[in-house]
């Protein structure tokens, strides 16, 4: 994978990593509850959980490449167009981040198996990166060194951000928890989410 690839996906992944979702909740509530120590074992079942979605979609996205090139170029595009969906919806969401502390104790390793659930069960997360691996793959190179990468890279980048919430939550929960912080928020991210999709599908013609 050239450089100058790696690095625009590293771009994308900070901002997906960055926007609110239930991984994003999750962090924040475990911080709120039981501080950046024992939330460790949380962020990790999160990582967990993204990296098994990573190896389901990077085994389908390899499966499609040695079966079809149209197929992929096709998904590429309709990726491309969800990516500028998704910045629409986020942009319009004015909710704020509901992330309630919870006075029952957890151990480290319960936080642990919540978390990669919580993953698990998030189809959005499986759609998003069905959506933006095959932007950054090419069909002439190997495939599985680059899905390594951009695995390792979207697993390394969340962690940091996951840690970064829980760290948050733990000085500032009042402000994260802010309806009109969060609808600003929403905004930056789904402006970035539009541009992305735009810069990839200019990219294309």
């Amino acid at each position: 994978m050239d450089t100058h690839v790696w690095f625009a996906y590293l771009v994308t992944a900070i901002v997906f990593s960055l926007a609110p979702g239930s991984g994003t909740v999750n962090s924040i509530s475990n911080g709120l509850s039981y501080g950046t120590r024992k939330s460790l074992g949380a962020i990790m079942g999160l990582q967990i959980g993204l990296a098994i979605h990573i190896a389901m979609v990077g085994a389908g996205i390899g499966a499609l490449v040695a079966q079809s090139a149209t197929a992929f170029a096709v998904i590429k595009w309709v990726g491309a167009a969800y990516l500028v969906w998704l910045g629409f919806q986020k942009w319009r969401d004015t909710s704020g981040l509901v992330a309630a502390e919870s006075q029952k104790e957890m151990s480290a390793t319960a936080l642990m198996y919540k978390a990669i659930l919580i993953n698990l069960t998030n189809p959005k997360s499986i759609v998003f990166l069905v959506a933006l691996f095959p932007q950054f793959i090419d069909p002439a190179k190997d495939q599985l060194t680059q899905l390594l990468v951009l695995g390792v890279t979207t697993v390394a980048v969340d962690s940091f951000v996951m840690l970064g919430y829980t760290l948050l939550a733990s000085k500032m929960g009042r402000f994260i928890r802010s309806d009109k912080i969060m609808a600003n928020i929403n905004k930056v991210f789904g402006s970035m989410f539009m541009g992305c999709g735009a810069l990839l599908a200019a990219a294309k013609s």
